[in-house]
């Protein structure tokens, strides 16, 4: 205290003066010397600077010894390592490979459809008949006609081997057999095209051509068959994670129509980088033993591709950052009941989720980190810790 009345004292003694100097200013106008009056203001100058200095330091000294000063109330947190697992969210569009739109491979009237909509069917089941124009009747006689010639080669088969009879004949049978063998073989061919079988098990989606129609091999559809249990997500994920999302990681799937979450794993990673957006694909395999999700559905992917068993997090809205480009936050240094010091901190963060960022250096286990009002306060201010 002794300071301060020091302080007080010496402050009053200039002003004094500066009254005392101050009545002979109206005497040196009057006088109207210029260098005098030249002296007189940079005289007036000084003792105006060393007063404001002083008045500071005697308001600095008050504030220490005053038992009613306001300081900022802010409120912290105790800092503590914490596992932490980092998601990649992207989209991704629910896809099957087994989804196909039959063709014939006919041309004819189609004389059968039978399936319906709705309907399971398993692989190689009979689902359509094409009129095949008489094409049942040529096989007939051409099978007719192979079993003649078969009846002949094998007699003349048996008489060459007696020796009887010419090489050239028992050539000739041979050669008419074989021949006449392959054109039933080629009707046969021709003749199942126009029996549409399933190419996989699955469920009839949607049928295109009436009964009676005419259709055409590559332009009439006839139907859609589409397997909804072998199914997959495709994804795009940014290159910059080409060295965190591998093959067997875990996925969280969410269908936002379905309001459904599936847990499943990456099956497939791409090796090709696009270069117009900068990313590669993934294949995300998807059990749908209900059969609810469809082709095409929309989902959200939450991919695990960080953890970190001892992390040190503090939320993103506390961070400031100064005029280098460096994050600081202020900690509570000093504590003594309610009061501490606030000290400012460089820090440096590493991933984020949500509004929360891991911080990998600057800040040390147990540390109390400003929370609320850290806006408000500068460094080595004194702050009141809220409970």
């Amino acid at each position: 205290m002794k300071k301060i009345f020091t302080l007080i004292i010496t402050l009053l003694l200039i002003v004094s003066c500066a009254d005392k100097k101050q009545i002979s200013v109206d005497d040196i106008i009057a006088e109207g010397d210029v260098k005098t009056l030249k002296s007189k203001r940079e005289e007036l100058k000084t003792l105006q600077h060393n007063n404001a200095e002083s008045l500071k330091k005697i308001e600095a000294e008050l504030a220490k010894h005053s038992t009613d000063s306001k300081h900022p109330l802010v409120t912290t947190l105790k800092v503590k390592p914490v596992a932490f697992n980092h998601y990649l969210e992207i989209q991704g569009n629910v896809v099957t490979k087994q989804n196909i739109i039959i063709y014939p491979e006919f041309s004819g009237t189609l004389n059968e459809m039978l399936v319906k909509e709705g309907q399971h069917v398993s692989k190689g089941q009979i689902l359509a008949r094409i009129d095949d124009g008489g094409m049942s009747q040529q096989l007939a006689q051409a099978e007719a006609q192979a079993t003649l010639t078969k009846t002949t080669y094998e007699r003349q088969k048996r008489l060459w081997e007696q020796k009887i009879g010419s090489e050239m004949q028992y050539l000739q049978a041979e050669t008419t057999y074989k021949a006449q063998q392959n054109s039933v073989n080629q009707l046969k061919k021709q003749l199942a095209k126009t029996t549409v079988r399933a190419p996989f098990s699955g469920i009839i989606d949607d049928i295109f051509t009436d009964q009676g129609s005419v259709v055409m091999p590559g332009q009439s559809q006839l139907l859609r068959i589409v397997n909804l249990n072998n199914m997959y997500i495709e994804a795009e994920v940014p290159e910059n994670n080409l060295l965190t999302i591998k093959k067997g990681k875990s996925v969280e799937v969410y269908f936002p129509v379905l309001d459904k979450t599936v847990h499943t794993k990456i099956r497939q990673v791409g090796n090709y980088i696009n270069p117009s957006n900068r990313s590669f694909k993934i294949e995300v395999g998807l059990p749908n033993k209900d059969g609810e999700i469809k082709p095409n559905l929309t989902s959200k992917l939450k991919i695990n591709d960080y953890t970190k068993e001892n992390a040190i997090l503090i939320p993103q809205s506390i961070i400031n950052e100064n005029a280098l480009g460096q994050q600081y936050v202020y900690v509570v240094t000093d504590k003594k009941e309610a009061n501490g010091t606030a000290k400012k901190v460089i820090i440096k963060t590493g991933k984020t989720q949500g509004d929360i960022i891991e911080v990998i250096s600057g800040l040390e286990n147990g540390v109390e980190i400003i929370i609320e009002g850290a806006r408000n306060v500068n460094d080595g201010q004194t702050v009141k810790v809220l409970k």
